[in-house]
């Protein structure tokens, strides 16, 4: 038998540098991302953006283009990565627009860090601190987006400052401080910086969301229950040809009693 070795890490890095932001480009317009951040305008990401939440256990959990990541395992601000040249000026962001308890329309701005010289993200001014995901119970998968930015020159996003701590006792909803819309954002400053690159992920509630929200939102948990609609029945037939007996049972009153006639 013959083995032929195929050196993976050569291969990817050829895919990220020719065929890779396209299907990036393509997997985040699929998912809705173009849609709801950039209200359908697209980009695509020539930047990789590497993005990884380091456990307990030295274990690492990535972030790529919508794959599965629990809020425990991103309770803490991640490593992020990229290729930049000296000198040059960025900004990333992580928002959630899936999540607002208030307006649908809306989304939660849960990390946000401005003029970052090169890749040194602990070097950039970071004007919103990192908040944990809190997808409330019921609600199902949200999408967490990093974006990164490529800017032209030192931006002031003295507008976009969020207080800190957020856990502060006069805080009632966390919608008056994480409230955010990257399509404002972007329209303010789009003279100054272009999206550069993106990864996402996807999350759904676990027991570490009740946490956030008692400690660091200072609010009772939220819970949701999806209400599903009536069961649609046709109208009934005065004569229903070919049906079996129980036809007549779709449409008995709930109240009324049945009998074991069948």
């Amino acid at each position: 038998l013959l083995a032929v070795l195929i050196p993976l890490d050569k291969v990817r890095a050829e895919w990220e540098k020719t065929s890779g932001p396209f299907h990036k480009q393509r997997v985040a317009e699929h998912c809705g991302i173009f849609r709801d951040l950039f209200k359908g305008a697209t980009f695509t990401p020539w930047v990789t953006l590497r993005v990884e939440y380091s456990q307990e256990d030295e274990h690492l959990v990535p972030v790529y283009y919508g794959n599965i990541v629990t809020p425990s395992e991103a309770s803490s601000p991640p490593a992020v990565s990229y290729e930049a040249d000296k000198g040059s000026l960025w900004t990333l962001l992580l928002t959630n627009p899936d999540g607002h308890l208030r307006d649908t329309d809306s989304e939660y701005l849960h990390w946000l860090v401005t003029n970052i010289p090169g890749n040194d993200i602990k070097s950039g001014k970071e004007i919103c601190h990192y908040l944990p995901p809190f997808p409330a119970m019921g609600t199902g998968y949200h999408r967490f987006v990093f974006l990164l930015f490529k800017q032209d020159c030192p931006i002031d996003f003295s507008e976009d400052v969020r207080p800190m701590p957020c856990s502060c006792a006069c805080v009632l909803f966390p919608a008056k401080m994480r409230t955010f819309s990257t399509f404002d954002f972007y329209r303010k400053h789009e003279d100054a910086m272009t999206p550069a690159g993106l990864a996402f992920f996807q999350c759904q509630w676990d027991s570490s969301v009740t946490w956030v929200f008692h400690q660091l939102l200072n609010m009772r948990e939220p819970v949701f229950e999806f209400v599903r609609p009536p069961v649609y029945h046709p109208p009934q037939l005065k004569f229903p040809r070919h049906q079996p007996l129980r036809y007549l049972d779709r449409y008995r009153d709930s109240k009324e009693p049945t009998y074991g006639i069948y």
